[in-house]
């Protein structure tokens, strides 16, 4: 019998070729309705700036579309790139998500840029060098929220708003941040799995309980395409293979359409840095998307998988999520 773990959607809001930025707020609005109805755990949004193919740059305000079109779920940021940002800019933003939405709200924190150095530079107006800088932000990110009296000045609202932080990371700078801080922590197996089983053992042994988490809390990201055959989910997965082969090559742009034996077309170096990848993944029929997350699972220990996939046609993203929870509660049972 496997591990019951939560599985919840990690949702970057892409934007398909020939729709604009409403058309993917409005599906990712109906993903995150759908999640609700088959019991994922929350649904997340991540900043990234600068993409014509994604459309959640503006994390906090697209949370709140998708706050006022659900019910249950939780919603957060997977996450927000807080050298991007004043600490008490974001104390704000989440402090109304919280007051809008309370007991919903969740707020993961990376230290990525989420763009290139043009547009870091653009958002930041300087490029603050210390390595100490993330640490002592999100410090003061969570005085800010929890309405330390001691600090200078007060977030309002954020004040006392308590929203739950999670440190997010792809390397091991994340791993022993989250330790030490007690928080939970989320590694980007999805599309960065190179250091997942040492980050994973290097915040398992450092952890120190806190007032949020008393013992340690893994999530893990991880693709699934599922559909009714092995055949279509690969061809499903081609349009965001077809993503990053742009964004690696330095071509970017909108969500292209699936297309047959994409991944055989590549040249060998691109099949191979797709491969290192997509490891983090599970993409068939449901029984062969349930043999890889009970691999996964076993691999990490993971608590919760935060489930990713971007495909084009929105019926099939959606019959891949309710694929994906017949698995989970298959693996429950």
């Amino acid at each position: 019998m496997g591990k019951a773990v939560k599985f919840s959607i990690l949702d970057l809001s892409p934007v398909p070729q020939g729709a604009d930025v409403r058309h993917a707020l409005d599906r990712s609005l109906a993903l995150a309705q759908h999640g609700e109805a088959l019991g994922y755990e929350r649904f997340w949004m991540a900043e990234h700036h600068g993409m014509a193919g994604i459309a959640s740059a503006a994390t906090s305000v697209a949370l709140s579309h998708i706050g006022h079109g659900t019910k249950t779920i939780r919603i957060g940021a997977g996450g927000i790139m807080l050298p991007n940002h004043s600490p008490i800019v974001i104390a704000e933003q989440f402090g109304t998500l919280e007051a809008l939405f309370p007991g919903r709200v969740d707020l993961g924190l990376g230290r990525a840029p989420g763009s290139d150095q043009r547009m870091a530079m653009a958002l930041r107006r300087n490029l603050n060098t210390d390595p100490n800088q993330f640490p002592r932000d999100v410090v003061e990110l969570q005085a800010l929220l929890e309405g330390d009296e001691q600090l200078p000045m007060q977030a309002t609202p954020g004040q006392g708003s308590k929203v739950p932080l999670y440190i997010l990371g792809s390397s091991l700078f994340g791993a022993q941040l989250a330790a030490v801080l007690g928080l939970p922590y989320a590694f980007a197996s999805h599309f960065a799995p190179q250091m997942l089983d040492e980050a994973l053992m290097i915040y398992r042994r450092d952890f120190k309980p806190s007032e949020q988490l008393a013992e340690p809390y893994v999530m893990c990201g991880f693709n699934i395409f599922a559909a009714d055959t092995d055949e279509e989910a690969e061809y499903l997965s081609t349009s965001m293979i077809q993503s990053f082969v742009a964004l690696r090559t330095g071509n970017p742009g909108k969500m292209p359409p699936p297309v047959e034996g994409y991944r055989e077309s590549l040249p060998p170096q691109l099949q191979q840095m797709m491969a290192g990848i997509m490891q983090g993944s599970a993409i068939g029929m449901p029984g062969n998307v349930k043999t890889a997350v009970e691999a996964f699972v076993e691999r990490t220990g993971a608590d919760e998988l935060i489930v990713s996939g971007s495909i084009f046609d929105q019926n099939a993203r959606e019959k891949s999520y309710a694929l994906a929870a017949e698995v989970r509660d298959t693996i429950a049972a």
